[in-house]
């Protein structure tokens, strides 16, 4: 018997033996329009890679992000964006995005996690979207927030409620290794100097990076990268992406808002959250049936950045899919001669 989607969903989980296969073709078509989503993104930034161009290399991430949304089949809104719509022109929270026909969803976007790393031509930067149902993401203010995340081999290990030491204790067990062994990934903060004399004193490596949390949460969930856990505090948006990804390869995150005035909590309060000091869990982050692409701008840990060549390019891609659990890999060359790079 075939199952039949309602209005405004994404859809429901494979289900082939009930004849569920329209529903799925769509949800794989939508994945790779993601793609297509970030790839615009990443092209358009990557032209301002190693250039000192903050603001530039993000309006160029923005300007193709929007404009390849516009042909999506959803009915889109953005929850996670460039910031309030006073603040940005575009991308804001609250916009609509899409076709205006399709599916009603939540779009959360980074469309250039790393403005100061591609300015500056270091690693892992890259174009960022997530879809989910309407009403599956946190609706984040832009504020920061206390994080940590595991891959899956250490995940129900973590505790947001105990310190750094116990945090490190119990992923050690969870993989059945010493402290001495797992290496924590810190934002180089002024704000992170008690935390990292801590995990030190704990006796855990350090990897510290300047920017590129969503990447460094990732990170966590592929042994080859060599990072056990994520700690510290970084941008609230940003722990939702993260969330949204590691719900596709089973990893955990768990969140605490940390605000840093009260016009922060206003907006919060505003935004409809109530209790400021909760403690958010992955779920609570990003539910429901999740959608996550990336596209490398510049080379990362696991993603390839854009690589210009005459007359096209190359770009590396990741769609991932919470329902499935699939991860695909996309190595795409882009023809400019047949499909100009407009943005």
């Amino acid at each position: 018997m075939l199952k039949k989607l309602s209005e405004g969903q994404i859809g429901d989980p494979v289900d082939f033996l009930n004849g569920d296969w329209y529903a799925e073709a769509m949800n794989r078509n939508l994945a790779l329009e993601c793609v297509r989503v970030t790839e615009a993104a990443a092209l358009s930034a990557a032209r301002w890679v190693g250039k000192g161009k903050e603001r530039e290399a993000d309006e160029a991430a923005v300007n193709a992000m929007r404009k390849t949304l516009e042909n999506i089949r959803i009915r889109g809104r953005v929850v996670i964006g460039e910031g309030e719509r006073d603040e940005a022109p575009m991308l804001y929270i609250g916009e609509a995005v899409g076709s205006g026909e399709g599916p009603e969803v939540d779009v959360a976007v980074d469309p250039l996690e790393g403005t100061t790393i591609t300015a500056q031509g270091r690693y892992n930067a890259m174009a960022v979207l997530a879809i989910a149902n309407k009403g599956e993401f946190l609706n984040a203010p832009d504020t920061y927030m206390e994080k940590i995340a595991v891959g899956p081999d250490a995940k129900g290990a973590i505790d947001l409620t105990q310190t750094p030491t116990q945090n490190l204790k119990n992923i050690a067990k969870a993989k059945k290794t010493s402290v001495s062994e797992l290496t924590a990934i810190i934002l180089n903060r002024d704000r992170h100097q008690d935390l990292i004399t801590e995990v030190r004193s704990a006796g855990a490596r350090i990897r510290l990076i300047q920017d590129g949390d969503i990447s460094a949460a990732l990170a966590t969930c592929w042994p080859d990268r060599g990072v056990d856990v994520l700690m510290g505090i970084g941008g609230a948006p940003e722990g939702v992406l993260a969330a949204a990804a590691l719900r596709c390869v089973g990893g955990e995150i768990q969140g605490r808002l940390a605000f840093r005035n009260e016009e922060e909590k206003q907006r919060a309060f505003q935004m409809g959250i109530r209790e400021l000091d909760k403690i958010y869990r992955t779920e609570e982050l990003a539910g429901g049936d999740v959608t996550f692409a990336a596209t490398g701008v510049t080379n990362g840990d696991f993603l390839q950045g854009v690589r210009f060549f005459p007359g096209g390019a190359e770009t590396h891609s990741i769609v991932m899919r919470s329902t499935t659990g699939t991860l695909r890999y996309l190595r795409v060359t882009h023809n400019f001669n047949v499909k100009p790079l407009v943005f």
